[in-house]
Parts: C-alpha cells; structure tokens; sequence
C-alpha cells in the first residue's frame, strides 16, 4: 500500500468531499448549476480531482442515453457523482468529458 497522493485546489470557493474534506473541484470550473444528479441537485464541472472512476456503463438520463463512469473520491471512496464519456445524441455531446458532481455530497469551503 502506498501513499495516497491528494490534490489542492488553489481558489477561494473549493468544493470538497463532505464525508472526508478533500478537494473535488473548484467553483471557476463550474459549467452548469442546473442539473439533477441520483440525491437531488447537481453541478456540471469541466475538471474535477481527487477521483477515482468506476466502470464504464450506459445509462439512461434525463437527458438520453449516455456512457458515463461513477466518481469516487480517492481518499475514502464515497461516491460523488459520474463522468459523461459519450453522449449520444448532438445537443448533449458538450457534456463529453465534463463531471457531476452532486451537491449533497459536497462541502463548500470559503463561501
């Protein structure tokens, strides 16, 4: 077993884990405010860190079909929401790559 390497975010508005306080993301790589993840409200981000990714699975959202992986946090693997690998349908193929990450489970530090 090594050692666990965690990312900071540099930034006054960093979203964290809410179970162990490690940093997700940071407010200036948010997308989009207006989506709905599995536990309610959910952000869009463009990058995210201290994740780990889960399988690669399809799934049916409200916004069609998708490709996407779970995320994990990295230092006590809580789920936090998924990444959009493919989208299939033209409106939604700006979400490739992007990250949800579900309000409920962030913390919000220097709001």
């Amino acid at each position: 077993m090594g050692r666990l390497f965690i990312e900071t975010l540099s930034g006054a508005r960093i979203f964290k884990c809410k179970c162990c306080k490690v940093d997700s993301a940071s407010h200036d790589d948010i997308v989009s405010k207006d989506f709905q993840g599995r536990f309610g409200r959910a952000y869009l981000f463009r990058n995210a860190v201290n994740i780990i990714l889960g399988p690669t699975e399809e799934r049916m959202l409200s916004s069609g079909l998708h490709t996407v992986n779970d995320i994990y946090c990295s230092s006590c693997q809580q789920i936090l929401g998924w990444k959009y690998e493919k989208a299939y349908e033209e409106s939604q193929k700006y979400k490739e790559g992007m990250f949800i990450l579900e309000k409920e489970r962030m913390f919000k530090e220097g709001w």
